[in-house]
């Protein structure tokens, strides 16, 4: 541009650094100057609106700071001090009088804010290197990070969507979610309309076997206990108004399922309200058992016509109870029945021969 020429502004038609006459012209968006009064000013009433909706949405906190400065006013320095150890030896008196407590309201408030304040060191380069931060008139969306909960190893994030996002997509990322926040592995569940729950497994909880569960004085047909979940907690297994099929490749520990759900039911076994009827096609299984199960079969015949008394004892059921009741409550004269199959594969050929072999055929020819 020729010196002494007035500066180009931005409401005007500008050609810059620019030598060729049949280049297409560049138009420039005006460009207006706030005054830096009007600036401190909105900054400063966006800082006194942070600091009063914080002291809103944190009244245990506000208390704690009220304590501490009424504390140094009255008493100076050593009130402060003394009021520290006097919190520490509360804590301390909590953790062993009511550890449940010290748990509940100290131990896992404090972990599941470390764990939060983890994630929002990476949040923003993870979801912006991941492709799941959306660009929206030139600025990136983050997905909100709402809530963390360490649970065992496992850590369960509570994710905000943006605008039409959808699980599906932290789905296709899953793997790189894993990587960026240091998992092992990372499940993405849907909870809500917009809202997803993220679990990142930090570590393989279920690596080593453990040891039997003790037996429980009640049973619960609705939730059996018979493992451990990876976040530490009991794995239920329902066996009420459902059927049950493990599936596992050799060697995988599908017998040790059997065997936690036959042993979660001995009390009720013992009690009589409740019968094991057992299906052992390759006997190498359920043979170790016998004397738990009200009826055992092994052989071709004697397991169809197992079947067909539970089939018979089924149908001669809901001719008592139709009419009268939708729930069924076991009892000693109408015990719960658990007809266990090992393993499927082998039973379905040799019931399909057994009914061959029982079914009418017609007379030969003279």
């Amino acid at each position: 541009m020729a010196h002494g020429r007035r500066a180009v502004v931005g409401e005007q038609l500008a050609q810059v650094d620019n030598r060729d006459p049949f280049a297409p012209p560049v138009w420039r968006s005006p460009v207006y100057r706030t005054p830096e009064g009007v600036i401190l000013v909105v900054q400063l009433l966006r800082l006194v609106w942070r600091v009063l909706w914080f002291a809103l949405t944190h009244p245990l906190m506000d208390a704690v700071a009220t304590l501490v400065v009424v504390t140094w006013l009255g008493l100076g320095w050593p009130g402060v001090v003394g009021l520290a150890l006097a919190a520490v030896a509360g804590l301390v008196g909590l953790r062993v009088i009511q550890p449940e407590w010290f748990a509940r309201f100290v131990a896992v408030p404090v972990r599941d804010w470390w764990r939060w304040w983890f994630y929002r060191r990476r949040w923003k380069a993870a979801m912006t290197l991941a492709g799941l931060a959306p660009d929206y008139r030139g600025q990136p969306m983050l997905p909100v990070l709402d809530r963390v909960h360490r649970a065992g190893a496992v850590d369960l994030v509570r994710v905000g969507l943006v605008t039409g996002q959808a699980p599906a997509d932290f789905a296709d990322k899953s793997e790189n979610l894993a990587h960026a926040f240091g998992a092992r592995l990372c499940r993405v569940r849907d909870i809500a309309p917009g809202v997803l729950l993220l679990e990142l497994v930090r570590a393989d909880t279920l690596a080593d076997p453990i040891p039997a569960l003790p037996i429980a004085g009640e049973v619960d047909l609705a939730g059996l206990p018979v493992g451990r979940c990876e976040d530490g907690t009991p794995w239920r297994l329902r066996l009420v108004s459902t059927h049950v099929l493990i599936a596992g490749a050799t060697g995988s520990g599908k017998g040790s399922v059997i065997w936690s759900l036959v042993r979660a039911l001995l009390p009720a076994v013992a009690g009589g309200w409740v019968q094991v009827w057992a299906l052992d096609p390759k006997r190498m299984e359920l043979s170790f058992g016998r004397a738990l199960f009200h009826r055992y079969a092994c052989q071709a015949a004697a397991m169809v016509e197992l079947l067909e008394a539970a089939v018979a004892e089924m149908h001669d059921r809901a001719e008592q109870f139709g009419g009268r009741t939708r729930t069924f409550t076991p009892s000693f004269e109408f015990p719960f029945l658990v007809v266990l199959v090992d393993e499927l594969a082998f039973l379905t050929p040799t019931s399909q021969n057994a009914t061959s072999a029982n079914a009418p055929r017609p007379p030969s020819p003279p």
